[in-house]
């Protein structure tokens, strides 16, 4: 092994090493606070939450913790694996001599990493639906519906995958040194679209949608969007609860295809007074820009790993110090590929507490919107609701919570409503 691959595979080792005690730390912190303080409601919840959803939305956050913590020692060994172990290498190795070189081995060498993969995660799929979810109360899935969900997902990512993958790997192959470029316009082209056919095509796929039927509802956000300037191409009622007891409310598609949908569990659990308020927070995030502003930043970011998979994909170190040979005469860009992909969060993980920064900056934007257009006790009240129905624990660790929690803690969020003037 030559001194810069042992090097690099040095660095993935300490990033490997340095996540997994950040990761680590962090849910020990998360347990330890929520277990402490899961005998008492917070002063400011107790008029509202009984001490029983409380211990249950701390024992549910614990649970899911301790899971993670599994869920994140499997992945770190896979990673170990497939690189530095050989995985990869023998994959890769034994699909050549099947194959020979070219497209189709490297197609090859693509879905099959992705079956085994999706193999290897099966058991801690099931256990997280038919274990822990079905212990607290929130799985509605039957172990047919679930195998069923598998099997469309599978077919619908090979049928939309599989092409988009050979794309790529013709433009790595035959668009020169700047392939990476015209890759990232695919790439983007592709999400793009994805967001376009998502509600008509591949959303029915798996829930049945039905226009809102509550005509007085539909007339009161209808009302509310009307105001607030939003066009969608309709109000649907999505059967989330044939799956979970879990509640939502968003908003899909680009231009006229964008869509409000509702699940039927949020429907049964507010008043029409409090799904206009999720709704107006929702609508939120359209008036300040967010969906632009993060479509933005997918299109930024994902032009710097592509441009970094670039200068990567033609260094034999990286695949080296990966524990994998490149070949010398057939093309080794699905090995590039695989090996970014398995080794990029180990980077990425370090810079997603500013990511979800900016995701609670935005929805506490969003709430403030809500507020002008409808009564942020109304906001405040529904919030609740949906803490308390999906279990949500009211006392989260507070660095854990920076360095992960996408959405603002419900003591934080409810204190901005419940100050923000009445409408």
């Amino acid at each position: 092994m030559d001194n810069p691959a042992m090097l690099f595979s040095v660095f993935i080792c300490a990033l490997l090493a340095l996540g997994l005690v950040v990761r680590t730390a962090l849910a020990s912190r998360q347990i330890r606070h929520v277990a402490r303080h899961r005998h008492a409601v917070p002063a400011a919840f107790a008029d509202t939450i009984t001490l029983g959803a409380h211990q249950k939305a701390a024992d549910y956050t614990i649970v899911k913790t301790r899971f993670g913590l599994l869920e994140l020692l499997l992945s770190s060994a896979l990673l170990l694996g497939w690189t530095l172990l050989g995985g990869l290498n023998w994959l890769n190795q034994t699909l050549l001599a099947a194959l020979g070189a070219g497209m189709l081995q490297q197609l090859a060498l693509l879905a099959a990493f992705a079956l085994i993969g999706g193999l290897l995660s099966l058991p801690l799929a099931w256990w997280a639906t038919f274990r822990i979810e079905e212990r607290f109360g929130f799985n509605r899935m039957t172990l047919g519906l679930w195998l069923s969900d598998l099997l469309k997902g599978s077919l619908v990512g090979a049928l939309l995958g599989l092409p988009i993958a050979a794309l790529v790997l013709w433009l790595m192959d035959a668009a020169g040194p700047a392939w990476w470029l015209w890759a990232w316009g695919v790439w983007m082209a592709f999400n793009l679209l994805a967001l376009l056919i998502y509600p008509s095509l591949i959303a029915p796929l798996f829930n049945k949608f039905e226009p809102l039927p509550d005509a007085t509802l539909k007339a009161r956000v209808s009302a509310l969007m009307q105001r607030c300037g939003f066009a969608a191409k309709g109000l649907f009622v999505m059967d989330g609860s044939k799956r979970s007891a879990h509640a939502n409310a968003y908003f899909t598609g680009l231009g006229a295809a964008k869509r409000v949908v509702f699940f039927d569990t949020l429907l049964r659990q507010l008043s029409a007074a409090e799904v206009e308020a999720v709704l107006a927070h929702e609508l939120g995030h359209h008036k300040r820009h967010h969906i632009v502003k993060r479509i933005a930043l997918l299109f930024g970011l994902s032009l710097l790993g592509f441009a970094l998979l670039g200068w990567l994909s033609a260094q034999a170190w990286f695949y080296i110090g990966l524990g994998v040979t490149p070949s010398m005469d057939a093309p080794n860009d699905a090995l590039a590929l695989l090996l970014f992909l398995l080794t990029l969060p180990l980077l990425t993980f370090f810079f997603s507490p500013l990511l979800a920064q900016l995701s609670r900056q935005h929805e506490f934007e969003a709430d403030a919107y809500a507020a002008t257009q409808t009564q942020a006790a109304d906001l405040a009240s529904a919030l609740l609701k949906l803490y308390q129905d999906n279990a949500s624990t009211l006392t989260p660790d507070p660095l854990y919570a920076r360095f992960y929690y996408s959405h603002p803690s419900a003591s934080e969020r409810l204190a901005r409503l419940r100050a923000a003037p009445a409408c």
